[in-house]
């Protein structure tokens, strides 16, 4: 019984061994591409990772939200969104007041969903100069969300995939790039909070 025991063992052993060499030659190449990543990207990565494991849903991995402060109103959100954006150089270049949609199409009433695009057209042409694909980033998107519950939040993108999730940016495009996230949060701390 031992002898079966210890070839079972060494078998597992062997096909661990096998599967673990295999592994490292196909991923040798996309080992050798990860190390021209940003440093910080394999964190990215990771966090996006959790919260994909803990939420099970990749849009949920893939943005921030801020819940609004108890006796804010979405009328006193929206106001001071477009204060702290203006205050910032940054223009609300369209509104969707999707309830307002669903309600015209369903007939029934619908909880409070308003899409703002709010965008620096100079810093948008430099990350289309760079890659075509930031168009889908383009314009940064704050949702105004009345929840099932009745509780108010505010959803964006998570810009960090678009700004260390790959290969280094440009020096003065990242800096930009950090600058319309560090705006962005901006708008939508001080938008749940009322600060002006």
């Amino acid at each position: 019984m031992f002898n079966v025991i210890r070839n079972l063992l060494a078998i597992v052993g062997l096909v661990a061994v096998v599967a673990a060499g295999y592994a490292m030659v196909k991923l040798q190449p996309a080992l050798a591409e990860f190390n021209q990543f940003e440093d910080n990207a394999g964190d990215v990565f990771a966090d996006m990772g959790v919260k994909l494991i803990e939420s099970g849903n990749m849009a949920e991995a893939s943005v921030w939200k801020v819940p609004v402060d108890e006796g804010m109103t979405a009328a006193d959100v929206e106001e001071t969104m477009k204060l702290v954006a203006n205050e910032h150089n940054f223009k609300n270049v369209g509104e969707m007041p999707l309830y307002k949609e669903v309600e015209a199409m369903s007939g029934q009433p619908y909880r409070y969903v308003k899409i703002f695009m709010f965008c620096n057209a100079l810093t948008a042409s430099r990350m289309l100069d760079y890659n075509d694909a930031f168009s889908s980033y383009l314009p940064c998107r704050i949702t105004l969300i009345e929840d099932l519950e009745g509780k108010l939040w505010l959803y964006t993108l998570n810009m960090d995939g678009m700004i260390y999730g790959g290969k280094p940016l440009p020096a003065e495009l990242k800096d930009e790039a950090e600058n319309v996230k560090d705006i962005i949060l901006d708008i939508m701390n001080r938008g749940a909070t009322g600060e002006f």
